[in-house]
């Protein structure tokens, strides 16, 4: 009953039997039937149509579970025997938000493919949680963020830390108020923003207005904990998902925004921003490596992971 699960678990990521059907490059009816046979050995429905998009009964549910189950054991032999009868060779799937898949992991990748240029990689960009089901379902061998991930199903690793700044128009007169503290892109770049004599007071920014990043973001559950302590409530122009897309509003002299020096240090510098850094310690985070906990990790992807902890930033 498991022969053919790859079609009941395409349709389910699908929604419905048509897109599953393109997805799998077979005819509808062609599928329809198979999904039939697999439902009358069974002995009970895995899906009910009468629901739009189609969904699973309680029975395709565990289905869905145990074939999901079969699929990451058949996946984690494959990538076992390349690894016992090749040399480094295969694939690795790496998931990250779009700052990591746009500014970092290509450059991680391309460092560690001059030794080891047989392995290929695959890049998923996405948010935290969409990158977590994809981690649990198996699509994923590991996912780089900068979120702290509390789940006894994942184990992590530190890749690097990170320091969260505040980018600020160069129009705003704040930066003449404060011109003993602010930061150029280049300062940056040598690190001069660690040194701590350069903090400053979120509170003296309360004036001006803000694009902050949702919620559901960890730079923006910082910036809002943030605000919180200095009982601040802040004028926010825009609300957004990602931090490159904050920034490149703030390079228009539209508002701060609270950026990563990672980003600072890996995009074309701006002349029209100058950066600050904040005196709390919430604005300083580590970036982790995840993978899923008792599942087999290729040669491959684990010496991907130590490679990429010992190289600096």
């Amino acid at each position: 009953m498991f022969t053919n699960k790859n079609y009941i678990i395409t349709i389910y990521k699908e929604g419905s039997f048509s897109k599953a059907a393109q997805a799998l490059y077979i005819s509808q009816p062609s599928l329809s039937a198979t999904v039939k046979r697999i439902e009358e050995k069974v002995g009970l429905p895995i899906f009910d149509r009468s629901t739009h998009p189609i969904s699973l009964t309680e029975v395709g549910r565990e289905y869905i579970k145990y074939a999901t189950e079969i699929e990451e054991k058949e996946h984690d032999f494959s990538r076992f025997l390349s690894d016992f009868t090749n040399s480094l060779t295969g694939t690795v799937r790496i998931g990250g938000s779009s700052l990591f898949s746009a500014f970092v992991l290509p450059g991680m990748i391309s460092k560690f493919n001059k030794q080891y240029p047989n392995v290929k990689f695959k890049i998923f960009e996405n948010n935290t949680h969409a990158l977590m089901e994809n981690l649990n379902l198996g699509q994923l061998d590991i996912i780089i963020d900068n979120a702290v991930i509390k789940n006894n199903e994942v184990l992590s690793s530190v890749y690097t830390s990170e320091l969260i700044l505040l980018a600020v128009p160069k129009a705003f007169d704040i930066n003449n108020r404060l011109k003993n503290f602010r930061l150029c892109a280049d300062d940056i770049k040598e690190n001069k923003h660690l040194l701590k004599e350069y903090s400053v007071d979120l509170n003296l920014f309360g004036s001006y207005p803000f694009i902050l990043l949702n919620p559901e973001n960890d730079t923006g559950k910082r910036s809002d904990l943030l605000f919180n302590r200095y009982n601040m409530t802040p004028n926010i122009i825009f609300s957004l998902d990602q931090q490159v897309t904050a920034y490149n509003i703030s390079c228009t002299g539209m508002g701060i925004s609270f950026v990563s020096d990672i980003l600072i240090k890996k995009i074309d510098s701006s002349p029209d921003l100058y950066f600050f850094r904040l005196s709390d310690a919430e604005t300083m985070r580590n970036i982790f490596f995840y993978r899923k906990k008792n599942r087999y990790i290729s040669e491959s992807c684990q010496r991907f992971i130590d490679a990429s902890i010992n190289i600096k930033l």
